[in-house]
């Protein structure tokens, strides 16, 4: 259930973000930590791709916005990462 639609007017963002999402679908459909990991590193990978992005503008709203949700996106991928490695 997704109410929330981002509105980050930039096509590297929507392509990643599409991207992301199926990641997310991934992980919240995996029902053991060890069967979330892969789709968690690759969702780094994916937060990763925004947070290096050649187009960055430090004085843009959206560029702004992009990079807070790519780092939120790496924090989740690195907590299930971390849950796994504690058992």
């Amino acid at each position: 259930m997704e109410n929330n639609k981002t509105n980050i007017n930039c096509l590297i963002f929507k392509k990643q973000n599409s991207e992301i999402k199926i990641l997310k679908d991934k992980i919240n459909a995996a029902k053991k930590i060890h069967d979330k990991v892969p789709y968690a590193i690759e969702l780094q990978k994916e937060a990763d791709v925004l947070l290096n992005c050649s187009d960055y503008a430090l004085d843009e709203l959206d560029c702004k916005n992009c990079h807070l949700i790519a780092n939120l996106f790496k924090k989740t991928a690195n907590l299930i990462i971390k849950t796994e490695k504690l058992k």
